[in-house]
């Protein structure tokens, strides 16, 4: 009775495999959305990858005769889409015109904050502790750090500032979107959902650019379009799919160690393949930022955050 079977043996092994995946895919898209803004506008950037995922997901979902979500829960699908994608993502994505993507990771990784802000201002949410506000100092002793010299500066410093402010204001949009995404979804299929998500917040996204003329500005070259292709398959679809089965078979809490993999992925290849400056005050935030997330995530360890099958979090870590 206590010895798991050969089946259950793979699907773990399986399960690993996939949040691997996860870990190496959602830490280089920070880079590949560098690399696509260099000929590609920003709402763009997301109309392009989102509206094609969208369309590849829902096409596979009914090709393998699974259901769409039910037509009266497209609105509440929609809104979740537009916090989690169009701000979330989007403010991501306007942010890596002035910052580092490597750097972007990592103020992406202060989504559990958030987390703790929404559930704290929510009604019946809960409270924080007072180890969780000081994982939040520490966490904005870190943003501080960061942004401390630039606030003096009348220069590009400025354009560096609003970008991290960009940052939060996304994982802001994470936060909300997550929360109300677990609360007014009913679809049974987080793939379902993820795909009218998708969908909807790409339409949103070309509209956006069509009342910006962004078209007007639209150029491929191969280092872009191959950036687009490559967040549309990989980063939308493969890693997904990977995080969705990572769920079903692992701890939530093993699971979402990813946000901490990511940030490192995303310095070293920024730092390398694109020459990104990490400077000694970087490495300091960095540290202090990472210091944060932990303490918040280990003052709240409720028991429900370790069990297996819970519904994924389209927008966490998916830049």
């Amino acid at each position: 009775m206590g010895q798991s079977s050969p089946v259950n043996r793979q699907s773990h092994a399986l399960a690993y495999a996939a949040w691997i995946v996860v870990c190496i895919v959602w830490g280089t898209t920070y880079l590949a959305i560098r690399v696509a803004l260099e000929s590609v506008p920003v709402a763009l950037v997301g109309g392009l990858r989102f509206t094609a995922a969208g369309i590849i997901l829902i096409t596979a979902l009914r090709l393998t005769g699974q259901p769409l979500p039910a037509p009266r829960s497209w609105g509440g699908i929609a809104l979740s889409g537009f916090l989690l994608l169009v701000i979330g993502n989007g403010a991501v994505v306007w942010a890596e015109q002035y910052v580092a993507s490597g750097l972007t990771a990592v103020m992406v990784a202060m989504v559990p904050f958030w987390n703790v802000v929404v559930e704290a201002v929510r009604p019946s949410g809960e409270r924080p502790t007072m180890r969780t506000l000081s994982g939040l100092a520490i966490g904005f002793a870190g943003i501080v750090v960061l942004v401390w010299p630039e606030l003096f500066t009348y220069t590009g410093g400025n354009w560096f500032v609003a970008g991290v402010i960009a940052l939060q204001l996304a994982c802001a949009g994470w936060a909300v979107g997550t929360s109300f995404t677990k609360r007014n979804t009913v679809s049974q299929s987080p793939a379902a959902t993820s795909a009218v998500q998708m969908l909807a917040a790409g339409l949103m996204f070309l509209a956006i650019a069509t009342i910006t003329g962004e078209w007007r500005d639209l150029a491929f070259t191969v280092r872009s379009a191959s950036a687009i292709l490559y967040l549309v398959v990989f980063g939308s679809i493969v890693a997904f799919s990977a995080y969705v089965y990572a769920l079903k078979h692992l701890p939530i809490a093993t699971v979402s160690l990813y946000s901490y993999v990511n940030p490192l992925i995303a310095v070293v290849l920024g730092t390398v393949l694109l020459s990104e400056p990490f400077s000694s005050r970087t490495l300091v935030a960095s540290v202090l930022v990472f210091a944060g997330i932990a303490v918040v995530r280990s003052a709240s360890g409720q028991p429900g955050e370790t069990r297996r099958g819970a519904r994924p979090e389209p927008g966490r870590g998916a830049a």
